[in-house]
C-alpha cells in the first residue's frame, strides 16, 4: 500500500513538469520513479495474494529476468554485429555490441557475489551493481520519455519548418537524412493544403568527406519533390544540433518569421534535440520521423550518452550518494 501511494508523488511532478515544459530531463526521472514505485506496489501485493495471481506474477519475473539477464545482451550483441556491417567500424556503431558485453559482465558479478568471497569484494561488486542500476534506470525512464515527447504536442500550424542535417555521402542524401526530409515534405504539404505558406530551413553544413554543404543538397532533395525555391531557406554552417537550431532560428528572424517552429530529425534524436531547444531558450518544438530498426539500438545509446554528458557531475555525484548509501550499512 505504502508504494502505491508514494507512487502519487512523483506521478504529480511529472504531470507538472509535462504541463509546464515537456523539454526537462527531470521529466523523465520522474516518469521512471512514479513506474519502479508503481512496479513495487505491484510486487508486494502479489507476495499478499494467493492463486494464480501470485504465480502470475512469478512467470512474469522469471520472464524478464530470463529476457534481461540473456536475450537482451544477446540481441546487443547480434545489432552490434549487424552495426557494423552496415554502418562500418566507427565509435558509434559499437554501443549496442559495448552494451550486451556489459549486461553479460553485470550478470557475471552477480553471479559472482552470491559466492562467498568475503565483505570486501562483495562491497565492491555491490557497488558496481548500485551503478549498473542507476544507469539502467536513467537509460529506460529517458527512452521511456522519449516516446512520451515523441507522441505528443502539436502536428500541424506551423510557420517554419527546420530539417535537421544528418550527413551526406558525398553529395547525395542518404536513408537516414531522407527520412527527415520527406517527414518534413509532409508537414509542408499538409500546412499548403490548410492555405498556409510555410518557410521550410534546410541546415547543415559540409563536412570533410562530403562534396557539398548538407543544406545544399537538401534544397534539391526538397525542390525535386515539388517544394519551390523561394519557399526553401539554406543554412550552411552548422555541424552540431545547437548550431542547426540556432542558426536557422535566426535566419527566420531575419525574415520575419517569429510563429510557430518546428524542427524535423529522427525519433531517436528528438528528445535531446528538444532538450537542446530549451537550453537555447527557444520555443522550437521538435518531430521524430522513422529510422530503420537495426540502427534504433546504437542510436538511443549514443543519444542516451549524450545526454547523460550534458550533466556529467550531477550524476556522477547521485551514483555516488547511492553507493555510499549501500556501502554504509554493507561494511558496518
Amino acid at each position: 500500500m505504502i508504494f502505491g501511494i508514494a507512487a502519487v508523488v512523483p506521478a504529480l511532478f511529472f504531470v507538472i513538469g509535462m504541463v509546464r515544459d515537456r523539454r526537462r530531463i527531470s521529466n523523465a526521472v520522474w516518469l521512471g520513479v512514479t513506474l519502479v514505485l508503481l512496479l513495487l506496489w505491484l510486487v508486494f501485493r502479489a507476495a499478499e495474494a494467493e492463486g494464480w495471481a501470485a504465480v502470475a506474477v512469478g512467470y512474469a519475473f522469471v520472464a524478464v529476468a530470463v529476457g534481461l539477464g540473456l536475450v537482451l545482451p544477446l540481441a546487443l550483441l547480434a545489432n552490434g554485429v549487424v552495426m557494423l556491417k552496415r554502418e562500418g567500424l566507427k565509435p558509434a556503431n559499437l554501443l549496442s555490441l559495448l552494451a550486451g558485453l556489459a549486461i553479460f559482465g553485470v550478470g557475471f558479478a552477480f553471479a559472482f557475489a552470491t559466492a562467498r568471497t568475503g565483505p570486501l569484494v562483495d562491497a565492491v561488486i555491490g557497488a558496481l551493481l548500485v551503478v549498473a542500476a542507476y544507469v539502467a534506470f536513467l537509460f529506460v525512464s529517458l527512452l521511456l520519455y522519449s516516446v512520451v515527447y515523441g507522441s505528443v504536442g502539436r502536428r500541424s500550424g506551423f510557420d517554419a519548418i527546420v530539417v535537421l542535417g544528418a550527413g551526406l555521402i558525398g553529395d547525395r542524401v542518404p536513408p537516414l537524412l531522407a527520412s527527415r526530409l520527406d517527414r518534413a515534405l509532409g508537414l509542408y504539404r499538409r500546412e499548403v493544403d490548410a492555405g498556409r505558406a510555410p518557410l521550410v530551413v534546410v541546415s547543415g553544413g559540409q563536412g570533410a568527406d562530403e562534396a557539398v554543404p548538407e543544406a545544399v543538397a537538401m534544397a534539391e532533395y526538397l525542390e525535386r519533390r515539388g517544394v519551390p525555391g523561394e519557399a526553401v531557406v539554406l543554412e550552411d554552417r552548422a555541424t552540431t544540433t545547437e548550431q542547426n537550431l540556432a542558426y536557422s532560428v535566426a535566419l527566420l528572424a531575419e525574415r520575419g518569421r517569429t510563429g510557430r517552429t518546428v524542427a524535423v530529425t529522427n525519433n531517436f534524436h528528438v528528445f535531446r534535440a528538444a532538450v537542446v531547444a530549451r537550453r537555447l531558450r527557444l520555443r522550437t518544438q521538435i518531430i521524430g520521423a522513422r529510422t530503420a530498426r537495426y540502427f534504433l539500438p546504437s542510436a538511443f545509446l549514443r543519444e542516451f550518452v549524450a545526454l547523460l554528458a550534458q550533466n556529467p557531475v550531477a550524476h556522477a555525484l547521485s551514483c555516488g550518494l547511492l553507493v555510499v548509501l549501500y556501502l554504509v550499512p554493507t561494511l558496518a
